[in-house]
């Protein structure tokens, strides 16, 4: 009669101990596969991304002089979903995305100050006080920084609307939450943040504005920052205000987005504009950053590419068909690759 009974219990013992192993290789594999799609993908592709080397020997006739060099990173069009636009798994996986390739470029790269070229949010221009005000507490969260990092915020279309929706209260709410602020100099150079939405519409106070303080302070040279591009006629600058930009500010290098695609022309043959691609997978597939490494003569810039989306799925969608291979396996239904190449193996060795 005993050992009836410890018979019985081995035969359920071992059945108990495969579900547990299969259990556990689930998990292992679950585990794995989300720690490197969701931390580790972006360590892997930001940690190729260098800053650009920029000459950092300076002449003032014969006698030369040592240029200290800015590290500063630029994107755009972050577009953060409101209350009204999107589905909510859509807003948890790009804010997700955008979090994690934020914080790891900070963690890589370290860079001393930060722009962000417009559009931060998605429904900014028609978004509530209340949906306004967890717009911005998800903002702070994600684009979180120390202390030593600088961060500036330049208004888009969709933060407070183009020049016929926009108003007082939508730029003022925008301004209490970035600053107003239009001229930002460091290390000698000087950077002009442009309110081009508003720009499409009675532009000469911002420009006198502007201009005025640039001839005051006359350290460095300029670079200037704006949503929407120059010299165009669709959704950006007219042609006229863009000559206006140009010639009230004098810059030698202007940064745009609003396109959410890279892009290069040069105004006049001299000053360059390059547009910043969107930081986002909800506007491309392969989101990227620009990286600038700049002194008071002279800039260098390079593009960082992000994890692409395309390949995490795929990734996903892998891993999803190898736990049903691994679980099919176990249970029986599907014979093992291994097992039936050693079964073959044993065949011919008899024959």
């Amino acid at each position: 009669m005993a050992m009836i009974e410890v018979g019985f219990e081995r035969q359920n013992f071992y059945p108990l101990k495969r579900k547990s192993a299969l259990l556990l290789k689930l998990i292992a594999v679950v585990f794995a596969v989300l720690l490197f799609c969701e931390f580790l993908i972006y360590y892997l592709a930001i940690f190729q991304c260098n800053w650009p080397e920029v000459k950092t020997t300076a002449y003032d006739g014969e006698q030369a002089s040592h240029e200290p060099v800015l590290k500063a990173m630029f994107l755009a069009d972050t577009h953060l979903l409101g209350e009204f636009l999107g589905h909510w798994l859509d807003k948890l996986r790009r804010e997700w995305q955008m979090e994690r390739a934020f914080q790891t470029a900070l963690w890589l790269l370290q860079p001393e100050v930060v722009f962000i070229l417009g559009d931060v949010f998605d429904e900014g221009k028609w978004s509530t006080p209340e949906a306004w005000a967890d717009d911005v507490e998800r903002f702070q969260k994600m684009f979180r920084h120390p202390s030593h990092v600088q961060l500036k915020v330049v208004a888009g279309n969709h933060d407070i609307g183009f020049h016929y929706e926009m108003n007082t209260y939508k730029v003022e709410r925008f301004e209490k939450v970035f600053s107003s602020e239009r001229l930002f100099s460091w290390k000698g150079i000087n950077f002009v943040m442009v309110n081009s939405v508003a720009l499409n519409g009675d532009a000469e106070a911002e420009l006198i504005e502007v201009s005025h303080r640039l001839n005051c302070s006359r350290e460095g040279r300029r670079a200037s920052q704006c949503h929407s591009r120059l010299s165009e006629n669709y959704d950006v600058l007219s042609r006229e205000e863009s000559q206006k930009l140009l010639w009230w500010l004098q810059p030698r290098l202007v940064l745009s987005g609003h396109t959410h695609s890279a892009c290069e022309v040069h105004h006049g043959g001299r000053v360059p504009e390059f547009s910043v691609p969107s930081f986002s997978w909800r506007n491309r597939n392969n989101p990227s950053f620009i990286m600038g490494s700049i002194t008071p003569t002279d800039y260098a810039l390079s593009k960082c590419y992000l994890p692409r989306e395309d390949v995490v799925l795929v990734i996903y969608c892998g891993a999803v068909g190898f736990l049903v291979v691994l679980t099919l396996s176990h249970l029986g239904l599907l014979a093992s690759p291994f097992l039936s190449g050693l079964n073959l193996l044993r065949k011919r060795k008899t024959r």
